[in-house]
């Protein structure tokens, strides 16, 4: 019976100290680069994900709290563009537009990897491959277009994958929408409301999406090594 006692007390121990382990990744940060193409969907672009893709770029860093939770935040600069031309819907006014705008966003969001991410651990069941899911908030500027400087809320919900490549070096492809709160990212005053009709939270309410390649870099070990050597 004492025996059987004593295992149990060693098995708790032992779980008791690997247990953070168990949780946490080998370093706390990430750092690093985003490149790839941003859309725009709104009165002139009603369906089409891809339609007008326009370059963007921007900084990305992550916390990594353990294998399976992230946070990022992201400091981000593109493009949009768009026309009204050859659209099956016709406007009150009969007129076309077209547009082309900048945007920058600085953002954060909560990353949840399907798999425990790592390229070690592998008794925690690590891998080096994992898709994920994003959500967060964020602010959009836009500045320049006849109705002035937009400044807006934004809400990014997105998925995509993450590929540990090498100790400390990280590849992610992602793809994420972003509600925004206001009406007028195209900078046109002919499309902020064309049809008249009041807007309200989901109607009347740009939104664009960026497809985007990263390249990260681990820092920050969790566990310093152990220098107490006399």
């Amino acid at each position: 019976m004492i025996w059987i006692l004593l295992k149990r007390v060693f098995v708790v121990i032992l779980l008791t100290g690997l247990f953070p382990m168990l949780r946490a990744q080998e370093y706390k940060y990430e750092i690093g680069g985003a490149a790839g193409t941003s859309m725009y969907m709104g009165d002139a672009n009603k369906t089409a994900l891809t339609k007008g893709a326009s370059p963007s770029f921007g900084a990305v860093v992550r916390l990594n709290t353990n294998f399976r939770w992230a946070m990022k935040g992201n400091l981000m600069w593109g493009q949009i563009s768009g026309t009204t031309a050859g659209l099956e819907n016709v406007f009150p006014n009969g007129e076309a537009f077209s547009f082309s705008r900048n945007w920058i966003e600085l953002g954060g969001q909560a990353e949840f990897n399907f798999f425990p991410y790592s390229d070690k651990f592998a008794y925690a069941n690590a891998r080096r491959f994992t898709p994920y899911l994003l959500a967060g908030a964020g602010m959009t500027v836009a500045p320049g277009g006849n109705n002035g400087t937009l400044m807006t809320l934004n809400i990014p919900l997105g998925f995509g994958v993450k590929y540990k490549l090498k100790n400390r070096i990280n590849l992610s492809c992602e793809y994420a929408f972003r509600k925004l709160f206001g009406d007028g990212l195209e900078g046109n005053a002919g499309l902020e409301d064309p049809y008249g009709i009041k807007s309200s939270l989901l109607k009347n309410k740009d939104w664009y999406s960026c497809l985007l390649f990263s390249v990260t870099w681990d820092f920050g070990p969790r566990n310093g090594n152990c220098n107490n050597i006399k």
